[in-house]
């Protein structure tokens, strides 16, 4: 089976100057994990549900801000305030970058007459959970590792029934 026959053909994307907040905003609508990111017609790199997320986990946040636990919003201190004001600030601010300060910059990406099992050891070799799929250097579809597996599977059963 082909990664043609798997892929989401014509993926959402976002653009190199796109807001993370936008950006964000898209994949929860569309209940999808990362967007292939375009400069023009090119794939330049892929913005992801986790390169969000790392924001608040790498140190972007300035050390003396306080992101309370929601035991501690029922409670928060009036002491705190000015650090909360300090946190929504730094929030908003990250909001406001383009994604081209996050995405994943190397992309790698997958033909449309490959093989599903060539995607699968390329997701795995690679670490990734999706690829952007081409066809003569275009942008057509992307594959996930759900994709993949779906495809695995219905190749299975095929298999299985032709077997019968």
């Amino acid at each position: 089976m082909l990664i043609k026959d798997v892929m989401t053909p014509n993926p959402i994307t976002v653009k190199l100057d796109s807001k993370v907040r936008d950006a964000s905003g898209i994949l929860r609508k569309n209940r999808i994990g990362g967007l292939p990111v375009m400069e023009g017609e090119r794939v330049v790199g892929i913005v992801t549900e986790t390169d969000i997320l790392s924001l608040l986990e790498t140190g972007d946040l300035s050390d003396d801000l306080w992101l309370p636990s929601p035991l501690e919003i029922i409670e928060v201190p009036i002491r705190e305030f000015v650090n909360w004001e300090k946190t929504k600030k730094a929030l908003s601010d990250i909001g406001d970058s383009p994604v081209s300060d996050i995405m994943s910059g190397d992309v790698v990406s997958i033909e449309t007459d490959a093989d599903i099992e060539e995607g699968a050891k390329l997701m795995l070799s690679e670490g990734i959970a999706r690829l952007p799929v081409m066809h003569e250097d275009r942008l057509v579809g992307i594959v996930t590792r759900q994709d993949i597996v779906r495809g695995i599977s219905m190749k299975q059963e095929k298999t299985e029934d032709e077997s019968d």
